[in-house]
């Protein structure tokens, strides 16, 4: 938890915009539930500390989590209810579109939710809030249809039809993490749309859970493992002062499988990583074969350790695959946020650590509910910079 002082000056001046109201949809009970922890000790520190002199009964309450009431018809029909006041309510909409594990009756069988059946869920909390509410942000760390953000022929635009629909629906502020190509912001150029990154919390992780890392040019390396994924790792070899490679997906094109162009070859471009350790990042791990590829590409050509650091980890295709590229040698560790449903065997896995991010995103709501700059949060590059020195520093 921050120190007094910290809290003293972090809201110092700023009344909250609405009193909040944490909102989870299904799959997001025990997220949230950390979220409103962190929140309330933040804010029983502001009283202690007298930061406000005078403060709303519902400044400090027990809970700030309100959960709605979805109830589906055995035609798989469905509709929310509110059961609760809302009125001049900051709301805070948390929705894990990805969250397989949420089921429901359909026809007598069982049937498990997709990300659209928890898009129209959030549409429905946000009807059934009928404008009586101060303010309604959306939280949506997985961006819905986030891989269909561009037109490359006559296809549909998903996720910036989803953006648009939101905003014409009243919500103020769009909250998502690390998304797929953020430019799809230009869907609603006159809106509130963040895409905050975890840079920090996966550097943070890495020290946590090795000792005997080197970070300079000659004993570490950031690799991309495609050219999409090259923004978000020139700012890891930038921040942390090494060189970057990546890796050229070769596709063949006359053929699709499972909706996509199927991958020929990984072709390296950079410095050699012989003897070095690498840290391949990129937004998500889906099948992650192409991970798994990257991974015994770069051990073939002599890297001494390889880490992945994914935001989001779907593991479509089930986890024996990493466990056989541990077990091969091939991928030493494996980092992914606990911002969407992870699969309780994950825990167990000796190639896997969550990196928990509610910490993160509990402050970033307690920003937008005092109407107070997030910027801080958008690029954490100083505070990457003082915990390296401090691990450089004890392990010298």
């Amino acid at each position: 938890m921050p120190a007094s002082s910290e809290v003293q000056s972090k809201y110092l001046g700023e009344f909250p915009i609405g009193y909040l109201c944490l909102v989870p949809l299904r799959g997001t009970e025990a997220f949230t539930k950390k979220l409103n922890d962190f929140i309330l000790e933040w804010r029983k520190l502001l009283v202690k500390n007298k930061v406000y002199d005078v403060f709303a009964d519902d400044y400090i309450k027990e809970s700030y989590i309100l959960e709605p009431e979805i109830d589906r018809f055995g035609s798989g029909e469905a509709k929310c209810v509110i059961n609760g006041s809302i009125r001049g309510a900051d709301l805070f909409l948390i929705v894990d579109v990805v969250n397989h594990s949420e089921t429901y009756d359909l026809f007598g069988k069982t049937n498990r939710m997709s990300p659209d059946d928890h898009y129209q869920d959030l549409k429905r909390v946000i009807a059934a809030a009928n404008g009586k509410a101060k303010r309604v942000n959306v939280i949506m760390p997985f961006l819905y249809e986030s891989r269909q953000h561009k037109r490359s022929k006559r296809e549909s635009l998903d996720c910036a039809v989803m953006l648009q629909e939101l905003v014409s629906l009243g919500v103020s502020n769009i909250l998502t993490v690390d998304a797929h190509d953020p430019r799809v912001m230009n869907a609603i150029p006159l809106s509130s749309f963040d895409s905050i990154n975890c840079s920090y919390q996966f550097i943070s992780a890495i020290l946590n859970k090795f000792d005997d890392l080197k970070i300079d040019k000659n004993n570490m390396q950031i690799i991309s493992p495609d050219i999409g994924a090259m923004q978000r790792n020139i700012y890891f070899a930038n921040v942390l002062g090494v060189d970057l490679g990546f890796f050229y997906k070769r596709r063949d094109y006359s053929t699709v499988v499972d909706g996509k162009n199927p991958i020929v070859a990984h072709e390296y471009m950079g410095s050699p990583v012989k003897d070095k350790d690498v840290i391949v990042i990129d937004d998500m791990i889906a099948s992650g074969d192409s991970l798994i590829e990257t991974a015994k590409t770069l051990k073939e050509r002599g890297a001494k350790r390889v880490f992945a650091c994914c935001t989001f980890g779907l593991f479509t295709k089930g986890l024996d695959s990493f466990d056989k590229a541990y077990e091969e040698g091939v991928i030493d560790q494996v980092f992914t946020t606990n911002c969407i449903y992870q699969m309780p065997e994950l825990k167990d896995k000796k190639w896997y650590t969550s990196v928990d991010v509610t910490e993160y995103i509990a402050r970033i709501i307690e920003s937008i509910n005092h109407d107070s700059s997030i910027s801080q949060y958008l690029d954490p590059y100083g505070k990457i910079k003082t915990r390296v020195k401090a691990y450089l520093d004890e392990h010298r």
